[in-house]
């Protein structure tokens, strides 16, 4: 049997005006208790599924631990060392038993786990030695060619990183020839352009990678994106659609940044409006 597994990885705290977008803090500081900078507490959580088969497959990776301590303070990492590797070990899992790992775009938020932890006078490298890595078109040539206003939410030398094991793959359709027709993606351009959202049988229904369309419980509700975000608007359309979809097939969504709710199935009520419940 398939087993899905939602893990943690490092911590973040990060503005809490740049996670709500134009919502004012009146609002969200009710969903989230923001510190005396203004900075609320969030996840970077990933998914482990242990297939049948014995192939280890990676939702996302996490912030990581990659950045020095300059960085990782600047970008409120809270953890110094790998959580998502000490996360794997509990389950008895080494970085080398890592088979594929799907990456629904590359800011460091999500993609800095695949790189080891940040040494003194060390250059990144790839903390994962096998694996193979699934990413869309778009979202590997953006974080090639990144714009002025999302340079600093890559990491330079991850692209070039990737190419090198000559183990990437960038897929374009629903489909990838490396996971095969078990696992299907949704798309999204308003955070960036090519955001992946995996789906796969669960045991009680779909369940669905949100990525940053969906980070957190308070996002479920459709005018709430980011500060983060390219195109806002776009993202209340796509995610209208989205949680549409997920609430007719009662699909479950692993939420990424939620720091309390790891998975909650999406219900629409009589007037249209969606909410999550935890699962």
């Amino acid at each position: 049997m398939t087993t899905i597994t939602p893990l943690l990885g490092n911590s973040q705290r990060l503005d809490g005006g740049a996670m709500f977008g134009n919502a004012p803090k009146a609002m969200w500081e009710h969903w989230a208790a923001p510190d005396d900078l203004n900075r609320i507490p969030l996840a970077t959580r990933a998914v482990l599924v242990q297939e049948d088969s014995g192939r280890n497959v990676l939702l996302e990776a996490g912030v990581g631990a990659f950045f020095p301590p300059e960085l990782r303070e600047r970008f409120g990492v809270v953890e110094e060392h790998h959580v998502l590797l000490d996360a794997l070990a509990g389950l008895g899992v080494a970085p080398a038993d890592v088979d594929v790992v799907v990456l629904s775009h590359l800011h460091f938020d999500h993609a800095g786990g695949v790189l080891a932890a940040w040494q003194p006078g060390a250059a990144p490298s790839l903390v994962f030695p096998s694996a193979r890595y699934v990413v869309s078109r778009a979202a590997l040539d953006r974080a090639v060619s990144p714009t002025p206003r999302d340079r600093s939410s890559f990491v330079p030398e991850l692209p070039a990183l990737l190419r090198a094991t000559g183990r990437v793959e960038t897929v374009v359709g629903q489909f990838s020839a490396v996971l095969g027709p078990a696992y299907r993606f949704h798309y999204s351009d308003g955070h960036t352009p090519g955001l992946l959202m995996t789906e796969l049988a669960g045991p009680d229904g779909p369940v669905v990678y949100a990525s940053d369309l969906v980070p957190g419980v308070p996002w479920v509700h459709v005018p709430i994106t980011m500060g983060y975000d390219r195109f806002p608007e776009l993202v209340v359309e796509e995610k209208a659609a989205f949680l549409a979809d997920m609430a007719e097939r009662s699909a479950t969504l692993v939420l990424t940044h939620d720091p309390v709710t790891a998975a909650a199935r999406v219900v629409r009520d009589d007037r249209g409006r969606f909410s999550a419940v935890p699962v």
